[in-house]
Parts: structure tokens; sequence; C-alpha cells
């Protein structure tokens, strides 16, 4: 087995080495969980990621945003996930296409950003200052969507004052902006190997199966309390 650390550095290595264009997500069946069709009434759960919420390797109805969308199905909900999940992408990316991503309104925005930016040493103050522009530019939909913040770590070898800045960012992120936090995405899956694919990076279906877990509780809180809510 994978150490849990190298494990999550191999991961970081291979998102950032994987394509960096940002692209719009592709629309996908509503069964596969990954894109509502354009007249579909139900509200929108945004996935705003990198390869992981992509689910690079897989079928897209095999990441962990479509599994997301079987949870609300089976829960009642009326909503539609979108993963917006781009390969390699950093916060400061991800910060340039939220306008893009915000012109149809959601009800939720999950945001998983920040591995690529701690891979490549990016500054924490940079990571910390795009993922603030991401919220308030989504709390400019009236009314704003709710907010998941998904949480990422940083690998060991940049050192011990960067591993402590980063992890601690997202936290404080989310206190200071009253939003839900998901501590870590990988819990339980970076550096074990049934749970990766043959790079021993990605997450396997049944990685992302356990993402799906680990994230379910926070989005099925943000989209009980942004249900019946009308946006515009």
């Amino acid at each position: 087995m994978i150490s849990r650390w190298g494990g999550l550095g191999l991961l970081l290595i291979a998102a950032a080495a994987c394509d960096r264009k940002p692209a719009p997500p592709a629309a996908a069946p509503p069964p596969a969980g990954s894109a509502a069709p354009a007249a579909d009434s139900r509200g929108r759960v945004v996935f705003l990621g990198t390869s992981l919420t992509a689910g690079l390797g897989l079928d897209p109805a095999e990441a962990y945003p479509a599994l997301v969308q079987r949870k609300i199905d089976s829960a009642g909900l009326p909503f539609a996930v979108v993963n917006a999940g781009v390969s390699g992408e950093t916060s400061a990316g991800a910060r340039r296409r939220i306008d893009w991503l915000m012109r149809e309104p959601a009800a939720v925005l999950v945001i998983e950003t920040g591995a690529n930016d701690a891979l490549r040493g990016l500054d924490v103050d940079s990571l910390v200052a795009n993922i603030q522009a991401i919220i308030d530019r989504a709390r400019q939909q009236v009314p704003p969507p709710e907010i998941v913040l998904v949480g990422m770590r940083s690998p060991p070898n940049l050192g011990a004052a960067y591993v402590r800045r980063f992890d601690a960012a997202y936290a404080t992120l989310a206190r200071r902006n009253r939003v839900a936090l998901v501590p870590f995405l990988l819990e339980g899956v970076a550096g074990v190997d049934s749970l990766n694919q043959a790079d021993a990076i990605h997450p396997t279906a049944a990685g992302q199966r356990k993402l799906a877990e680990t994230v379910w509780p926070a989005v099925e809180g943000a989209a009980r309390r942004a249900g019946g809510r009308a946006v515009r």
C-alpha cells in the first residue's frame, strides 16, 4: 500500500499533468447525473472541480457527482447535478470559470479546488483569494446558492509551514463565509491501492463511491436548505 501522504502527493502530480485547458462541462443524460438538459426545471447542483470531480479515467456515470445525483433522486429532492470538473485546473482557473457557470442559476454550488495549487507550491494567500472570489461571485445571484466547500490537503514535501497554512485555509474560509465544509475529499481513499486506478493516483469506481459518501451529508443538507427557493 502506498503511504497516505505519498499517495496524495502522487495524486496531485497526476492532476496537474492532465489537460489544463478549461472547457465547459459537457452535457449528459440525467440518469448519468453529470448534467441536466436545458429544459430541466429542477434546481441545479453545480460541482466546480478538478479531475477528481471530473472522474478522470472513468465513465462519467461513475464519477462522484453522478453518484450524488442518484442519492438526490433516491431522497426525492428536485435537483439536477452538473459536473463542471476540469482536469489540471488551479483555483485561478476555477475563478475564471465561475462567471460562465453562473450564467444559469444554481441552487447549490460545490467548490472543489486547490489540489493543483498545492502541487505547484502556489501561494496559499492566492488560493484563499480565489476561493473567496468564487464565493463572492456566486452570492451575487438572487437568492444566493447554498455553498459547499470541499477541502484538500497538501503533500508534506512542501514543508511544514506551507502544509499548515494550506490545510487550514478551507476551514478558515468556511467559518468566514458560513458555508458547509467537507474537510477532506479523499478521506479513506488517498493512498489505498484498492481504491485507486492502475496509476495508483486517480480513484477507481469504488473510490469514487467513497467520495460520494464523503460529500453527500453536506450536499444533502445544502440541497434541503435550498429546496423550494426560486432563483433568477
